[in-house]
């Protein structure tokens, strides 16, 4: 079967609070993507359903499931796992679906090494500030500040794992960033390269840091 008939694999990811979940789930409606949901030993979010945000399991299933190679990717993050089951995944990018995976840079440099028979764009989001980070944190059912602080400490450790991307976006505005990932997206499934200002991200990076 060629690639043309294969679907394409998606990543999403950023520093918590950037908004990849946001945009996933944009793309998803508006394109007819499947999301890839994962499954999480993380305690549920008021507005989160399981089996619709992510399959929340306890950490001994979850690890039943890595001992079986149940997943494609898993990681821990903030003392819980996350991953991504494998089958779901590989039936639907041979029915031809596009899937796009809401995912960390650990997960992502996992799919990156399974070199997977299918075409992969991996796409990096950055917020356009800290303190717009920090308030976007603060905003996202997240009352306690322990927490969010822990987010904060833990983002210049990840952004410095945008240049395993192929892009890197900054959000400083949902409609302007989710435009230019499906400029980005439209591009390579076509088979061609979205105009990509490296310079300039390089330097949003250090203003960040």
């Amino acid at each position: 079967m060629s690639l043309k008939k294969r679907g394409v694999m998606i990543v999403l990811s950023s520093p918590s609070g950037a908004g990849k979940t946001t945009l996933v789930n944009l793309i998803s409606k508006n394109k007819n993507y499947f999301i890839s949901i994962s499954h999480t030993t993380r305690t549920p979010r008021s507005n989160e359903n399981n089996g619709k945000d992510y399959f929340f399991v306890d950490e001994s299933k979850f690890q039943k499931l890595i001992k079986q190679n149940e997943f494609l990717e898993y990681a821990k993050v903030f003392n819980n796992y996350y991953g991504t089951s494998k089958k779901n995944i590989i039936d639907n990018l041979e029915k031809g679906k596009n899937v796009i995976f809401d995912i960390d840079w650990q997960g992502t440099e996992q799919i990156i090494a399974r070199k997977l028979d299918y075409k992969l764009i991996t796409i990096f989001i950055l917020p356009p500030s800290k303190s717009v980070l920090y308030d976007r944190l603060s905003n996202r059912d997240m009352k306690d500040k322990l927490i969010v602080e822990e987010r904060m400490k833990q983002f210049d450790k990840d952004v410095l794992h945008w240049k395993k991307y192929n892009y890197v976006v900054v959000n400083d505005d949902l409609k302007k960033c989710y435009d230019k990932i499906i400029d980005i997206l439209d591009a390579e499934i076509n088979d061609k390269k979205s105009k990509y200002d490296k310079i300039f991200i390089e330097n949003h990076i250090k203003n960040l840091i």
